[in-house]
């Protein structure tokens, strides 16, 4: 049997720091930063149109063009692009130019998701997403290939091998299967629904099946790509992240409770366990992790710090503590050596 390649890490974002959009976007640079600083592999950063307290960043590109001429190392993924909402010629026109700034450091995440509500500022529906989300997959795909486009145009400037970092965000079972037949990546969310009978039911249980479709139809010779982003908050003591845990994982539940989707006054324990947090110190953080079997198949692990979401400092000390102490444990490496960071 072939080796397992050694684990990539990535750092994920959705810019849900404090403060008005400009701070968000300067202090999730500056984590983005921090994770390059200690050998992180890639950042991720999630579009999301309206909502504030879902996320702060519609325009994952500009964002990330910013962010590439920060940085010179680490990749730079959308996680996800939400497709159906974009004009597909154009997502592969603005990765194609992001692409060449940026020295090849894109990974186009793709996805029909998104919040409802905001479809129709679009002239779309909900129940026209998934139509409309593989119309423009293909469109998408063509232009990337090369192939001509309706008037025979093809795109300018030219980036085929971005077809081969396009990743597949999916929350079922045929969705893996279908990340699968196209040889994409397959992005795994922390986010992942769960069934309403039974809300506690761990993320491992319900992407396992996933992960067995995608790789059954992954064609031969392809490389399988499975991303699982996972909550993740290390912290130098328990009881500091059981506090900012407290807060942060209340007001989310909060805002579920808000919508119809559970209690607002579940006991911490139980917050922490429906929403598949991995928290504590970085030994805890590793036995948490360690009981979660889709790692032990995920060829990348992306961390995030929502929805605990503490405040800036804490995540660049979480940053440091998963490159230093957590990652390792599973086999990581850094791509480069950590700076030291004051």
């Amino acid at each position: 049997m072939a080796a397992r390649p050694p684990l990539r890490l990535g750092f994920f974002s959705r810019l849900l720091d404090e403060g008005g959009a400009a701070e968000r976007y300067r202090l999730a640079a500056e984590q983005i930063a921090r994770a390059e600083a200690f050998g992180f592999d890639a950042a991720w950063v999630a579009q999301h149109h309206f909502h504030e307290g879902e996320g702060g960043l519609p325009a994952p590109f500009v964002f990330l063009a910013h962010v590439a001429a920060r940085t010179s190392r680490i990749r730079l993924g959308t996680g996800v692009v939400t497709l159906p909402l974009e004009q597909p010629i154009r997502v592969a026109e603005d990765a194609a130019v992001l692409d060449i700034l940026s020295g090849g450091r894109l990974e186009l995440g793709v996805g029909s998701g998104g919040n409802p509500a905001a479809f129709a500022a679009f002239g779309l529906t909900v129940d026209s997403r998934r139509p409309v989300f593989e119309a423009h997959l293909a469109t998408l795909l063509d232009a990337l290939r090369e192939q001509p486009l309706p008037g025979g145009d093809r795109l300018y400037p030219p980036r085929p091998a971005l077809a081969e970092r396009l990743w597949f965000a999916t929350f079922s079972v045929e969705g893996a299967r279908a990340a699968g037949r196209l040889g994409t990546g397959l992005l795994l969310s922390r986010t992942q629904p769960k069934p309403a009978a039974a809300p506690e039911t761990p993320l491992a249980d319900i992407q396992d099946p996933m992960v067995d479709a995608y790789l059954g139809a992954l064609p031969y010779g392809i490389p399988p790509r499975i991303l699982a982003s996972r909550s993740v908050f290390a912290a130098d003591s328990r009881a500091e992240a059981m506090r900012h845990a407290d807060i942060g994982l209340r007001r989310y539940q909060a805002r579920l409770a808000a919508s119809g989707r559970g209690s607002p006054d579940l006991p911490l324990p139980e917050l922490i366990r429906r929403q598949d947090v991995h928290l504590g110190t970085a030994e805890e953080v590793i036995a948490s992790l360690r009981a979660d079997r889709v790692l032990d198949r995920a060829t990348d692990l992306a961390v995030q710090v929502h929805s605990v979401d503490p405040p800036h400092p804490l995540i660049l000390r979480s940053i440091e503590l998963v490159a230093t102490e957590v990652a390792p444990a599973f086999g990581w490496r850094p791509a480069a050596p950590a700076l030291r960071v004051a």
